[in-house]
């Protein structure tokens, strides 16, 4: 199988390069992703925990969808692929916004985050999720509250962004 290609940017999210993951990651160059937040008619927001096998934050709980963007690919598209990729959902994703990369906090990584809304039941790729759940925003919160370090940072710095808007 070969190595993904990711868009190695700048501080303003402008393309310079690209190279394979291992090396993007291994010199924690910036890159792209982008994070999704799949909520259902009731809105309880989806998280999931990252499965043993994932390289960064294994085990953590994040966003419901969430992926680095192939060289190439605009935000947007990647938001779709992922939805489709780790949770089997096809619908409708609204934009939010950029949040920029700042070092270990954000795994060197220009965030997009949108949202979508459906009560489709996601299938989970498990080799990307060990398990997901909805919960409202409230409890979610608490969880976060309770034990921070449960949770990636940048899933942390997203939701936060999130309920204060």
């Amino acid at each position: 199988m070969t190595e993904e290609m990711f868009d190695v940017v700048d501080q303003d999210d402008q393309v310079l390069r690209q190279a394979p993951r291992s090396v993007v990651h291994a010199n924690r160059w910036l890159h792209r992703a982008v994070h999704i937040f799949v909520f259902n008619s009731g809105g309880q927001l989806l998280i999931h925990r990252r499965s043993a096998t994932k390289d960064e934050a294994p085990l953590k709980y994040t966003s419901s969808a969430s992926g680095h963007l192939s060289a190439g690919e605009d935000y947007a598209t990647a938001a779709v692929r992922e939805l489709e990729e780790e949770l089997g959902l096809t619908c409708s994703v609204e934009f939010l916004g950029i949040f920029p990369a700042n070092g270990a906090q954000t795994s060197f990584e220009h965030s997009g985050l949108y949202q979508a809304t459906t009560d489709q039941t996601p299938t989970f790729d498990p080799r990307e999720i060990l398990s997901g759940e909805f919960r409202t925003l409230d409890e979610i919160e608490a969880m976060i509250q309770r034990d921070p370090d449960d949770f990636t940072h940048c899933f942390r710095a997203l939701f936060q962004w999130y309920r204060s808007r």
